[in-house]
């Protein structure tokens, strides 16, 4: 097959859920389907530097027009200009994400939807909303050939909100990165690590984007009632993430804490710092109050650390059994849940068995083997 991917959604040295899964799924692509023609299109005024797809002899090519994406998108959204098949043919043209692309025969293009959090505005900025109308998602999904959502959660949204038939979506769940799931770290290593950062023993992690929609303020409300109790004394909280849109009311949380000096803020971290702050983290609490996925709490259960998630949208999928679930909108049942791993150390060994075995349905050689099912799928009835 001739396979177009728009690598737009790819930021090199980005770890967005989003960005990971596309470069991801590309390397598992190029690794187990050498005998696909690859065409990325990695569109753009300034070229995208470290964009790695075609070492090592790939059958493929990168293609930028050199057109701003400001002046592209509007472009394709007002005109449907250019048509791309017209310019690269291509059997299958895969979107890893919601992005303006017009097609003379767009039955050719797959798109992967993560989720639909941009239905509801409350989540996102002025500027982010002006974004996800500008992208006209509404066209770019009615008009796709065929659909990959990542939950069956995400796919049954899409049918129910966007009227979009069964028989054009398909459930394809994602991997784990091999640096959570396969690379270890000696005692040793992470003894330095915590002695070089100045870490507790004992401390709550969340990781991901520091923004309303993660319900981060929560986690901080549950831990100032945690931190009441004298058994709970040393016990910290770690907030891993980059800065998101309306980060100063999260912070502002933070500063009037009454144990502000046992909150640590850490920033953005890269994936190896990741893998030993799940490893050494006591729980990780994730109350988000939507995800198409979450791949949080998966690194978390890769890396043997017990879970508290919310128990909505996604994540009651996703995790099932091998987690806590608590109501994200309820403060009580987040500190009840994470109280049961605070004071039950079988409870924890427990679940960290149940969160080894539950992350095995998530592999990125299986979900690269059924992509490219999908593909050839479209392909073929064309």
């Amino acid at each position: 097959m001739n396979i177009f991917i728009d690598t737009r959604p790819y930021r090199p040295n980005t770890f967005s859920g989003i960005s990971e899964y596309t470069r991801l799924l590309i390397e598992r692509f190029i690794a187990d389907y050498p005998e696909h023609h690859y065409t990325f299109f990695a569109n753009g005024f300034r070229k995208q530097k470290g964009i790695p797809f075609l070492q090592n002899g790939v059958n493929g090519a990168v293609i930028n027009f050199g057109i701003p994406n400001r002046i592209f998108d509007p472009l394709n959204l007002l005109f449907r200009i250019p048509k791309i098949d017209a310019l690269l043919p291509s059997d299958v043209f895969w979107s890893p994400n919601i992005n303006i692309l017009s097609l003379k025969n767009p039955e050719r293009r797959v798109v992967t939807v993560h989720d639909i959090s941009f239905c509801y505005p409350e989540f996102f900025s002025v500027k982010q909303r002006l974004w996800h109308w500008r992208q006209g998602y509404r066209r770019e999904i009615g008009e796709a050939g065929h659909l990959i959502a990542p939950s069956n959660f995400t796919k049954e949204t899409l049918m129910d909100v966007f009227k979009i038939p069964e028989r054009k979506i398909t459930r394809i769940y994602p991997g784990i990165n091999v640096i959570y799931k396969e690379q270890k770290d000696t005692d040793e290593a992470l003894r330095v690590f915590k002695n070089k950062h100045k870490l507790p023993d004992r401390f709550l992690l969340y990781s991901g984007t520091i923004e309303p929609r993660k319900n981060i303020v929560a986690v901080v409300r549950a831990f100032n009632a945690l931190k009441q109790a004298s058994r709970n004394k040393e016990l910290s909280l770690v907030l891993a993430g980059s800065r998101g849109w309306s980060y100063d009311t999260i912070f502002k949380e933070v500063e009037h804490s009454p144990y502000r000096e046992d909150i640590i803020v850490w920033g953005k971290a890269e994936h190896e710092v990741m893998r030993r702050l799940y490893r050494l983290a006591t729980v990780f609490v994730y109350p988000s109050f939507f995800e198409g996925v979450g791949f949080p709490p998966l690194e978390a259960q890769a890396c043997g650390t017990p879970v508290v998630a919310s128990n909505r949208t996604s994540l009651p999928e996703i995790l099932g059994t091998s987690a806590l679930l608590a109501d994200p909108w309820k403060v009580r049942e987040l500190i009840e849940a994470i109280e049961a791993f605070l004071d039950n150390p079988a409870l924890c060994e427990t679940f960290k068995k149940r969160g080894k075995d539950n992350i095995a349905r998530f592999d990125w050689r299986t979900s690269a083997a059924e992509h490219m099912h999908c593909f050839a799928s479209v392909a073929r009835n064309m």
